[in-house]
């Protein structure tokens, strides 16, 4: 795996805006999406301004940017030696550590939120309850662990992954997949949300989403609990 993203670190945007140029919608909207929806959960579960957060699966860290405002301490890790570095010349600000896709390189309790975003379909499934283990030893009592995935009740979805390059042995896990995996992790107060179900950034259509997130219709879907 970390082989496989070595050799997309520097066109790794390109190769997933190929994957979804069919919606006309630029990766950038994406991200603002997942970024938004982050924004919310902090507010709502943790109650607090700044977290400090952990990315696992961070890749090249494009997605960094746009945290700024939103978290406060920012770490990220991810098994590409190669994605590391091209993340750490674009974000100077932002601790990058690459790890051997088993025990995270840090200590127990260190974080306010440990996100994993786009990333467990690409661990192999026998590994995911231990990959859960880990996302909850590092997150302090009370934080929130979060994953966010692709929602394979989806067809634009699997469309999207059937087309890029790096997700060809991807394994999807819908979001009752995601809540058992995090109940057997000993993470308390779970709960899901589907979003990414309109092509559109304003308040209306996010307020749509909203209403509409317990319902298994969204290209993506974030799951959530307690540590």
């Amino acid at each position: 795996m970390a082989e496989l993203f070595d050799s997309y670190r520097s066109n790794y945007r390109d190769v997933v805006q190929s994957s979804i140029d069919f919606s006309g919608l630029p990766h950038s909207f994406f991200m603002r999406a997942k970024a938004d929806l982050l924004r919310e959960l902090i507010g709502e579960r943790l109650g607090q301004d700044k977290p400090a957060m952990l990315d696992v699966g961070c890749g090249v860290g494009s997605f960094h940017p746009l945290l700024r405002g939103i978290v406060g301490r920012l770490s990220g890790i991810d098994v590409s030696a190669a994605s590391i570095a091209q993340a750490h010349a674009d974000n100077r600000d932002v601790d990058y550590r690459a790890f051997d896709g088993r025990r995270f390189p840090f200590d127990d309790a260190g974080f306010d939120l440990v996100t994993a975003i786009c990333v467990l379909h690409h661990v192999p499934p026998e590994e995911w309850a231990q990959f859960m283990q880990e996302m909850r030893r590092v997150t302090r009592p009370g934080g929130l662990v979060c994953i966010i995935e692709h929602n394979p009740l989806n067809p634009l979805t699997r469309l999207a992954v059937a087309r890029c390059e790096f997700d060809r042995d991807a394994v999807l896990l819908g979001a009752g997949k995601a809540r058992k995996l995090m109940m057997a992790g000993g993470l308390l107060e779970i709960g899901a949300r589907h979003f990414l179900l309109l092509p559109w950034e304003t308040k209306p259509a996010r307020r749509i989403e909203r209403g509409l997130s317990n319902l298994p219709l969204g290209a993506q879907y974030a799951a959530f609990g307690t540590a």
